[in-house]
């Protein structure tokens, strides 16, 4: 069972530590079962005789005084192998020690997960199932949780700070961690076999146009393209599956706004890592105990378009709120970018068709496809391969309506031409030969591409582009 107790910290205020203590519910493995019994014993002894120094030492825990917190978990580790020695394996105490802290302070035991640069995704199927992604590749972990009320506290941990809850009557909920990481949290009844959470992690240091290319994501005639567009004022939507690394590459494209613009963000849970001086950031809010409260992210829209943007970025397009945006893109704030999911970018505008009829107006659908095809200029779409890897698939100019269609031109697409004795997508970018007709909008903006930039005379191999 787990413990909550409460530090107070100097300022007056408390704060929640979770500490784990023995208790019916408690599942002990038994090849660690000295290590478990050592670090309970442990945990009770800290919350039992806990002085007021150290209890203002945990209360005011951070990365810059994690060291203190080490040095208390350790006396501690000392007193009870003193009194009780344990059978513990020799050279486990500092394990022992990491593991103690990361359930008082951090995520306990998914804490080294995150920390590791190398995983892309947590995924946790209830308390005994802990997968994560690996360059593209899913693997099962030996990282566990005691018990469906442990998993519970970690997720309570992650909600509490930004104000967001979980409970039979709302079981599911979108978060983030401090970190910028995404969260989405299923439990019973919705979860079957107990509570799920998934976690995309995001680097620490935002990912470049430089990193796209070096990952084979997209070549250096593409990146160059989508930099002229966003400069241009181009307004662009960012197509793909789950874990294309649609978000990835929606950062990046920001990257390339000027830093003398005034930019507004606007998403379910922020996760957009903006570069630039002037940025607004924008959450929604979920409906609270009462069910009333409620944000969405059409309101939102609604709003920015008060606070003078030079650029509206919407994280991702799910619904009504597409209407909103198109409207946005249509009434002089060129230049904005969204992302939603599809698969290819016809399947992008049928389903921009789609989310606009569910804003609830009774609109022809003529009318809906003329404002898609006045508003939006780009789609990019991009995909996750079989071997884990994402590419830029296409990135096609949405033209103009041809009496009930709205016709699209491809400016660029990768051609896959097969799998290696490694399982690795074979495959090069290339240009279509042929050139947007919103050109005339880099001339505008001053902006020239290299003479000849789009014929169709080659490609840039993958092993060339970086």
């Amino acid at each position: 069972m787990s413990l909550l107790t409460r530090l107070g910290r100097p300022d007056g205020r408390n704060v929640q530590v979770m500490i784990f203590s023995a208790g019916k519910t408690a599942v002990k493995q038994p090849v660690d079962d000295g290590v478990q019994r050592l670090k309970l014993e442990i945990h009770k002894r800290i919350v039992s005789e806990l002085s007021p120094a150290e209890q203002q030492a945990l209360a005011a825990a951070s990365d810059q005084n994690v060291s203190q917190v080490t040095a208390i978990i350790n006396r501690y580790f000392e007193l009870v192998m003193e009194e009780n020695p344990y059978s513990v394996p020799l050279g486990e105490k500092n394990r022992i020690v990491s593991e103690i802290r990361d359930e008082m302070l951090g995520l306990g035991p998914i804490e080294p997960l995150l920390k590791d640069d190398s995983i892309t995704e947590i995924m946790i199927n209830g308390p005994k199932k802990v997968f994560v992604e690996r360059l593209g590749k899913l693997t099962l972990t030996d990282v566990q949780f005691h018990d469906n009320d442990h998993l519970m506290n970690i997720v309570e941990r992650i909600l509490t700070p930004i104000g967001r809850r979980i409970d039979e009557s709302s079981p599911l909920v979108d978060a983030r961690l401090k970190d910028g990481s995404r969260v989405n949290v299923i439990i019973p009844p919705l979860a079957l076999l107990g509570a799920c959470v998934t976690i995309r992690k995001f680097s620490k240091k935002p990912f470049s146009v430089e990193n796209l290319i070096a990952f084979n994501t997209m070549d250096e005639r593409m990146a160059m393209f989508l930099r002229a567009c966003v400069k241009a004022r181009v307004n662009i939507l960012v197509s793909g599956g789950t874990g294309s690394g649609k978000t990835t590459t929606l950062n990046v494209l920001s990257s390339f706004i000027p830093n003398d613009e005034r930019i507004v963000t606007i998403e379910d849970a922020a996760e957009l890592r903006l570069q630039q001086d002037h940025v607004v950031t924008l959450e929604s809010r979920p409906s609270n105990l009462e069910g009333k409260g409620a944000i969405a992210i059409r309101d939102l829209v609604r709003n920015a378009l008060r606070m003078r943007p030079d650029r509206i970025i919407v994280g991702e397009v799910r619904s009504g709120e597409a209407l909103d945006m198109l409207q946005a893109m249509n009434t002089g704030h060129d230049g904005s970018l969204t992302t939603a999911h599809a698969n290819t970018p016809r399947d992008a505008l049928t389903r921009l068709e789609t989310m606009v009829l569910m804003s609830g107006l009774d609109l022809p659908v003529r009318a809906i496809r003329e404002q898609i095809a006045s508003a939006l200029d780009v789609v990019l779409q991009q995909s996750r391969i079989r071997d884990g890897s994402r590419k830029v698939t296409y990135i096609t100019e949405v033209q103009h309506m041809e009496g009930n269609t709205i016709t699209t031109q491809d400016i660029f697409r990768y051609v896959q031409t097969g799998i290696d004795a490694d399982g690795k997508s074979v495959g090069h970018f290339e240009t279509t030969g042929l050139q947007p007709n919103f050109i005339e909008k880099f001339k505008m903006n001053g902006i020239t591409l290299p003479e000849g930039f789009f014929d169709n005379g080659g490609h840039v191999t993958e092993s060339e582009a970086y």
